[in-house]
């Protein structure tokens, strides 16, 4: 499955590090740029272009004003901008110069998420099911089927099964699982995983056997390694 592609441009490194690896934990790929010219270059180098921007308003050298009606004049690339400028004016002229949703600082890694789930699927990028075998996922709707049969999922069950599909085949650490299912701030323990997936386990099937646990490890989904 294509990974969507996010350009993330933010001149405060801890900051674009930090969303840039939560960004990686949800399935896309990331690329970074600490400057709007950087930013520009890395877009318009790419034979294969980013699918969205998350876009800092306040960048050393040109502005990300500049850089969105740069970006404007010969692309209609999604734009979210980031900034922590929250005046009604402020947010219409973001508006007016061509971004397509925006985001006031302080923010949470999980609303940045839900922002840009919201703008990829407007802007038809971001698929409404996802496959594996006999499962289903209706993304749009949050739901899960096994062999065309509906099946119950609480919000954690749903979101863990949607991470291990969008990297299956890979071996996935449960720290990173944590980080990703939960965010970074949560205080739970890696039990908490282990918990999850057993729980996820027990509703889809004693013949669906894709979540294979690596011992001293974590898991790894739709893959014959493991035990």
């Amino acid at each position: 499955m294509k990974k969507i592609r996010i350009l993330v441009v933010e001149d405060e490194e801890k900051l674009a590090r930090i969303m840039a690896d939560f960004l990686r934990l949800q399935g896309y790929e990331v690329q970074c740029a600490a400057d709007g010219e950087s930013a520009l270059q890395i877009f318009y180098s790419q034979k294969v272009r980013a699918d969205l921007i998350l876009l800092d308003v306040m960048l050393p050298g040109i502005s990300g004003y500049e850089v969105l009606k740069e970006l404007r004049a010969s692309t209609d690339v999604p734009v979210i901008l980031l900034t922590a400028r929250s005046s009604v004016e402020d947010q219409m002229s973001g508006f007016e110069k061509g971004a397509d949703d925006y985001i006031t600082k302080p923010y949470t890694l999980e609303l940045v998420k839900l922002h840009i789930e919201a703008v990829l699927r407007r802007a038809g990028k971001l698929k409404e099911t996802m496959e594996f075998g006999d499962i289903t996922v209706d993304l749009a709707g949050q739901m899960v089927y096994w062999k065309g049969n509906y099946i119950e999922t609480t919000r954690k069950e749903y979101e863990l099964l949607v991470y291990f599909m969008q990297n299956s085949g890979t071996v996935l650490r449960r720290n990173s699982i944590l980080d990703a299912v939960w965010g970074y701030d949560y205080e739970g323990d890696m039990r908490t995983v282990d918990t999850l997936v057993k729980q996820l386990r027990k509703k889809l099937s004693e013949e669906c056997d894709y979540i294979k646990s690596v011992y001293g490890v974590g898991y790894i989904f739709g893959d014959k390694r493991g035990r």
